[in-house]
């Protein structure tokens, strides 16, 4: 069989159970003991986060196909069973470790949450006291019968469905109630110290509201209740053809959110099936949507217990951010870029540093204009005050303000607005694209005439993620490069045809190509005998074209590895088909989300930085951006940190397996007779190297 005609047949890994092997591999530092016990716990309430997600926005079309019995385009009732049944068994893995791991070790800590039947007397009173002051004035118990329908359940809320014995004050036996829990109150609370104790008991609001149910229905008899708790579809979609104001739709489409098609439904794992039948039949959902849990409904509100504990040593280290070595506190950021490009490694160098440079520009009397894309930039952004302030001064400003930024939306329309008010150029990108582009661009007057500088990133302009998240800072004044980006403000403002850029490569147009036809080239090198190397480095590898060149490209014989945090469909080192690829993701303390594209032939090597993950929307439905590093040190030191270190990564790296199985990097065996040497982490290289704890 020719290589073209088994690549044709490339069996491509599925993409939903990618995800959900990330989110294992997110779990295992739950596991870690070598991980401060609250940042476990931490790292339990980031798989139940990205679980949410994972509901909101992949699985209604799977469920449809699960209800409908009939194939819906890549969908079946089986792929949904088995896919339920993988969520089913990561659930379970991830109770066991709450209940059984690290509960257990809290206690030992001094750290506790005290259920209702483990609390004393004077915990009672003050559980019973809470209740009836702060609380119960808050809850609106709810009789169901004709006159009272089940109530609008809002995305995510805790509730409780309760089966009363008795009758109501009418004579009637309306036999179930819904008890819904606003979002107000906070869902731990500190108990009262005992006095001499250095123990912290807490008390979540669900064992708190659920030891006084009986309260709310006086008369009547409790025989029955369950927390509970529904996720719905939460991906907005709206027909931009069809809308005069994407704004005010987008704002109309929010109000909707919270009450989308419910997806899945969790209850307590002692909820009775008399309760979860009801509650199922209600949502209109098939049995593997229904999740009994042993424990809160609501991993991820374990943050706010986190951080109400005051334990530094069971927290990680806190790591400051160096200052960007190519930086010199002070220096004007308009004479250093005059001498050569800054290249800013985040969060091992501070971010801090963008929001100077831009906060230089917007103080700068010589600067003239500012022009910015608005992805996430956080809820109090500094940055969107800077642009507000750049205004009040007089400069011109403009916004590309992403409305459809992913559970971003209502922020990114406040901020447009904000600006608006201002009197800033406010423009939306193109119709039926989200602009994902990082780009910032400040013209400058400079001796009679017009000179640019430019940030861009592949990350966003958000202040408090930028802390978590390792991305990359471009700043340059290179002519060729800053002229490209004010021809892309340009088209995005008028919607005219982008003529051809010099150094920018960009999506739609020409991002997907020019990578396909990089990798294709290297595969024809490779062919014709010469030494090919590609290394890529991005958050998911989802891209059918993409992954195909890049199997072709590994039957020719181009060596290549793709450091792919979450999802990748493409199996690496399978015979005969992508023997030549290796695949590997980095799961640490920082979230990896850089994109680097590094491509060689014999001695000729050259490398992009992007916005762009390798995933169809990114390339074909996205404005993304691509940009060349064509200074060496720069490039040496992209490669060396960014691409080797991880290469290198045998602590927190997982390697993937052709039947798309991921293992730790570090259980592969070693030289026999060796010790096992020191376990490497490319992360925390890059924190000593560039940081300082304290």
């Amino acid at each position: 069989m020719s290589a073209s005609s088994q690549n044709n047949k490339l069996p491509f890994l599925d993409r939903d159970h990618s995800i959900l092997a990330f989110n294992e591999r997110v779990m295992d530092w739950a596991r870690r003991p070598d991980v401060p016990l609250l940042e476990r716990l931490r790292y339990l309430a980031i798989v139940s986060s990205n679980l949410d997600e994972f509901f909101e926005v992949r699985m209604a079309p799977q469920l449809t196909a699960g209800k409908s019995h009939e194939q819906n385009g890549l969908y079946t009732e089986q792929s949904y069973q088995q896919l339920s049944g993988k969520v089913h068994d990561l659930v379970a893995q991830q109770y066991a470790i709450y209940n059984d791991e690290l509960m257990p070790l809290l206690e030992k800590k001094g750290i506790k949450i005290v259920s209702h039947g483990e609390r004393n007397p004077r915990q009672r009173r003050w559980v019973r006291e809470h209740f009836q002051k702060e609380v119960q004035p808050l809850l609106i118990p709810v009789g169901l019968d004709p006159a009272h329908p089940f109530p609008q359940v809002a995305n995510k809320s805790l509730n409780f469905i309760v089966r009363l014995t008795g009758k109501d004050a009418f004579g009637r036996e309306n036999e179930v109630a819904i008890v819904k829990v606003p979002r107000i109150l906070p869902r731990y609370l500190r108990m009262p110290p005992v006095r001499g104790s250095k123990q912290s008991h807490f008390v979540s609001i669900s064992s708190l509201i659920r030891s006084h149910l009986a309260d709310l229905f006086p008369g009547r008899q409790v025989t029955e209740f369950s927390q509970f708790r529904v996720t719905r579809h939460s991906d907005l979609a709206v027909d931009e053809e069809e809308v005069k104001n994407l704004r005010t739709a987008l704002r109309k489409g929010l109000q909707q959110r919270h009450y989308g098609e419910a997806v899945r439904l969790e209850v307590s794992a002692g909820c009775s099936e008399f309760l979860s039948g009801f509650l199922r039949a209600q949502f209109a959902l098939p049995a593997e949507a229904l999740y009994r849990v042993p424990g809160p409904v609501n991993l991820v509100r374990l943050n706010q217990l986190i951080d109400q504990i005051e334990a530094p040593t069971l927290r990680f280290e806190r790591y400051q951010a160096g200052w960007p070595r190519q930086l010199v506190p002070g220096q004007s950021y308009f004479e250093r870029l005059q001498q050569g490009d800054v290249l800013i490694h985040q969060p091992y160098e501070s971010f801090d540093a963008v929001l100077a440079f831009l906060r230089e520009a917007v103080e700068d009397p010589d600067v003239l204009a500012i022009k910015q894309t608005i992805y996430r930039t956080g809820a109090r952004s500094e940055l969107m005050e800077l642009l507000r302030e750049a205004v009040r001064r007089g400069k011109e400003v403009m916004a590309v303000v992403e409305l459809k930024a992913r559970f971003d939306e209502e922020a990114n329309i406040s901020y447009a607005e904000r600006l608006e008010s201002v009197g800033a150029q406010v423009v939306y990108g193109v119709v039926g694209l989200k602009t994902h582009a990082k780009m910032l661009l400040v013209t400058r007057r400079e001796n009679g005439r017009l000179r640019r500088y430019a940030h861009l990133s592949t990350g966003n302009y958000n202040a408090g993620t930028a802390r978590l998240y390792t991305d990359l800072s471009y700043l340059s004044a290179d002519e060729a490069l800053t002229a490209d980006l004010d021809q892309l403000f340009l088209h995005l403002a008028s919607q005219n045809r982008l003529p051809k850029l010099s150094k920018v490569l960009n999506a739609p147009f020409n991002l997907h190509k020019t990578m396909q036809d990089k990798v294709d080239a290297a595969a024809a090198a490779a062919a014709a005998g010469k030494e090919a190397r590609i290394v890529l480095k991005m958050n998911a590898l989802t891209d059918e074209p993409l992954a195909r060149a890049l199997a072709l490209a590994s039957q020719q014989g181009v060596k290549i590895d793709a450091i792919v945090r979450g999802a990748c469909i493409l199996p690496a080192q399978l015979p005969g088909v992508t023997d030549n690829v290796r695949v590997r993701s980095v799961i640490g303390r920082l979230l990896e989300h850089s994109r680097v594209f590094y491509f060689r032939v014999d001695d000729q090597e050259e490398l992009w930085l992007s916005s762009a993950d390798w995933m169809n929307r990114n390339m074909l439905r996205r404005v993304e951006l691509a940009w060349p590093v064509t200074d060496p040190e720069l490039r040496r030191r992209i490669i060396d940190e960014c691409l080797t270190a991880y290469l290198h990564d045998t602590r927190d790296a997982w390697l993937l397996q052709p039947d798309g199985r991921y293992v730790p990097a570090g259980s592969l065996p070693g030289a026999r007779g060796k010790a096992a040497p020191t376990p490497l982490s490319a992360q925390a290289s890059l924190m000593a190297r560039y940081g300082s704890k304290g």
